[in-house]
């Protein structure tokens, strides 16, 4: 897959078909699309692109956005569709300039002139332009206008999988990862930085890597305690993760803290991915440290039986 930054670092295709989106989480439903896509391209011996916006439109367009939580960062948005056998993606800057195109210039500026669109492949309720002023109905009816064909995935072709990412993001939000996994069709993943924290861990007899994440904007899932699977450089191990305050020990600020199985190495400043797996319990203020050493013990116990039951996809 070739990947563009804006439209001057595209060069216009013989035969482009397109589609467009912000791909969020790249989920079930996103990909019924993109499949639709590179089948249409191969049919028609074309070339699949796929257009996307970053940052996303409702960070520059909304009055209030700082309650936004993505599930994809703009890295983990290109490497899923380039997992899904594309073409070119487009990554278009999107400001506040770029919102004000009314649904004919978009058309025209970049559908046609910059990519050379001869097929729109687009989902049944997908708007754009200014105001999301365009959609299917205003495509078919001004198409012999702009000389490309439109094809509409069909409402149902979507809505029977019954997955959207707002629907994603509410399962995160209340610990729901296997519902959040079965929509996204892959577990859910948070990366960030290890970074030091209070060695509690440590003390307890089950050290944790502490995680600092790059994108303030990425979601979180809901405090509590997950069995996950921890990719560490090239490899991939089994762990346990607390998400929360540390009530326990009168903690105050929100960590993301991972304990991982069979693993002594210092990673301070390395990368880990942490890949969820399952809930396990909510975030729960014990009577000391020692029912708290006890719970950790039996966490271990189930998120080593969840990994076995549960094997990579």
């Amino acid at each position: 897959m070739q990947v563009h930054h804006g439209p001057e670092s595209f060069q216009r295709l013989p035969y482009a078909v397109v589609t467009s989106g912000t791909f969020d989480g790249v989920h079930l439903g996103h990909q019924k699309i993109l499949s639709r896509l590179i089948e249409s391209a191969r049919q028609l011996n074309g070339q699949s692109v796929v257009i996307t916006f970053w940052p996303h439109p409702r960070m520059v367009v909304s009055t209030d956005s700082s309650d936004l939580k993505l599930l994809s960062t703009l890295d983990e948005k290109i490497e899923l569709l380039a997992d899904s056998g594309i073409d070119h993606l487009l990554v278009i800057p999107f400001n506040r300039n770029f919102s004000l195109l009314t649904s004919d210039e978009f058309i025209r500026q970049i559908l046609l002139e910059t990519i050379g669109t001869k097929r729109l492949v687009i989902g049944y309720d997908h708007r754009f332009g200014r105001n999301r002023e365009g959609g299917f109905d205003y495509l078919h009816a001004h198409a012999h206008e702009y000389g490309f064909e439109v094809e509409e995935i069909p409402r149902q072709d979507v809505e029977h999988l019954a997955v959207s990412s707002t629907r994603i993001r509410q399962s995160l939000l209340s610990g729901d990862v296997r519902t959040a996994s079965a929509f996204l069709g892959r577990n859910y993943t948070l990366s960030g930085t290890v970074v030091k924290g209070r060695q509690l861990g440590r003390q307890l007899g089950y050290p944790t890597a502490n995680l600092e994440l790059p994108e303030s904007y990425k979601l979180v899932p809901a405090d509590g305690v997950y069995a996950v699977r921890v990719k560490w450089r090239k490899d991939w191990y089994g762990g346990m993760l607390s998400i929360g305050t540390n009530p326990t020990v009168e903690g105050t600020i929100r960590t993301i803290e991972v304990n991982i199985f069979d693993f002594d190495t210092e990673i301070y400043g390395e990368k880990l991915t942490l890949e969820f797996v399952a809930w396990l319990r909510g975030q729960v203020k014990f009577d000391g440290l020692e029912p708290l050493i006890a719970q950790i013990g039996q966490d271990k116990v189930d998120s080593l039986e969840v990994l076995a039951t549960n094997p990579p996809k």
